[in-house]
């Protein structure tokens, strides 16, 4: 006779599947362009911190437009992550993930076509009313290929 062997999932294990998904969705999101209010309140809280090498923002208002503005400077994007490494510890997580992204350069662009980046994401969730939200996301460059877009661009 066979059994059939049921797995129970630790509460902890669906929380850190949810936070894991919040930067799945965050970065997906950068490459399909759909950068909304309503895009910044499902995966980010009130008094969120994203930082980048060269700019942090700080604060839900305004963050969707940001990262409007910023990836506005490429032709296009991809975001390739690995899974994300997340310890929950009651309502507050931690994650850390590693990233390659690949920005394209705008047609006519005298760069060559392609930026490409390899970062360490690291971040921090907390459990809001509204379910988990991400309150810091922070990149760190290891390594890059190719150039940026010009300051002032």
């Amino acid at each position: 006779m066979t059994s059939t062997r049921v797995e129970k999932f630790a509460p902890e294990t669906a929380d850190a599947a949810t936070v894991g998904g919040l930067l799945n969705r965050y970065l997906l999101a950068l490459d399909s362009g759909v950068l909304d209010d309503a895009w910044a309140y499902g995966l980010f809280a009130s008094d969120a911190v994203v930082s980048f090498p060269m700019s942090t923002y700080e604060g839900i208002t305004g963050l969707a437009e940001w990262h409007r503005h910023s990836l506005a400077k490429f032709a296009r994007t991809q975001h390739l992550n690995s899974p994300a490494v997340v310890e929950c510890s009651g309502d507050e997580a931690t994650l850390r993930a590693n990233l390659v992204s690949t920005h394209v350069h705008h047609p006519g662009d005298e760069r060559a076509a392609l930026f490409v980046t390899g970062t360490s994401v690291t971040g921090r969730a907390r459990r809001t009313p509204a379910g988990w939200r991400l309150t810091r996301l922070s990149f760190e460059l290891i390594w890059s290929q190719g150039s940026p877009v010009a300051s002032g661009s």
